[in-house]
């Protein structure tokens, strides 16, 4: 059974930085395509950023270019999310996901999800 427990969420100040893990257990993931999401109050589940797991291969939203960095530890079997020059409008409940066939990075074709941590930025 896949599991995916993030933990690194806090409450920071405009401008500081936080580090998300995503430590992924049950199976082989070299061939997944791992990814990053967050959801605001009444607002849709978005994308964040996305690595393969194999590859390295990694994807970013573009509101977070620059400012946020996705790796992965192969023999932790972990992803980080490094999120530096935090904005209000990054608060979010952050989720950690799995996609099997390692293509496609959307909400909707996840297969496995984490229970979340929660980032609060204040202004």
């Amino acid at each position: 059974q896949v599991q995916l427990v993030e933990s690194g969420g806090g409450l920071v100040q405009a401008g500081g930085s936080l580090r998300l893990s995503c430590a992924a257990s049950g199976r082989t993931f070299s061939n997944y395509l791992m990814g990053w999401f967050r959801q605001a109050p009444g607002n849709e589940r978005e994308s964040v950023a996305a690595i393969k797991w194999g590859s390295g291969s990694t994807y970013y939203t573009d509101s977070v270019k620059g400012r946020f960095t996705i790796s992965r530890d192969i023999a932790k079997n972990t992803v980080y999310l490094q999120m530096n020059s935090l904005k209000p409008e990054d608060t979010a409940v952050y989720y950690c996901a799995a996609e099997a066939e390692g293509v496609v990075w959307s909400p909707s074709a996840m297969d496995y999800w984490g229970k979340g941590t929660l980032v609060t930025v204040s202004s």
